[in-house]
């Protein structure tokens, strides 16, 4: 009973980690499937150690919503895959449940790139709109 409630903690934890994104970009879940509670979950299960590779410059956020290996490390390649698949299946998801339309998706990760470089701490690596990468300021 005590692993329930920590893992529904957790789940909890996660779920309102993830609401304010969806609140910057007017979005929402209306459900929370199985699919985006496993993505939600593996997230912050690596969270720690994408933010590390961000600090070393090893990793950045893209432009599209994503992060982006810049230094082709072997170290930072499975976890960006594993990062990207995940937020892809959080963004289509979202997308879906909003009825965004076929654009949706695009739409949605122009909205969370957004989010993702204004959430970037000091010095992380960013893409710009317009494709240039930078330390953010």
């Amino acid at each position: 009973m005590k692993h329930f409630r920590t893992t529904l903690f957790s789940l909890g934890l996660v779920v309102l980690a993830a609401m304010p994104l969806c609140r910057a970009a007017d979005y929402d879940f209306k459900e929370l499937t199985p699919e985006i509670k496993k993505a939600l979950q593996d997230r912050q299960t690596r969270y720690a150690q994408i933010q590390e590779l961000k600090r070393e410059g090893v990793i950045g956020e893209n432009n599209k919503g994503y992060v982006t290996d810049l230094k082709n490390s072997s170290s930072a390649s499975s976890l960006t895959v594993a990062e990207n698949q995940d937020r892809r299946t959080i963004y289509k998801n979202l997308a879906t449940q909003n009825k965004l339309g076929g654009n949706g998706l695009l739409e949605v990760q122009r909205a969370f790139a957004e989010v993702q470089r204004d959430k970037a701490a000091t010095g992380d690596m960013v893409q710009s709109s317009s494709g240039d990468w930078k330390k953010k300021s």
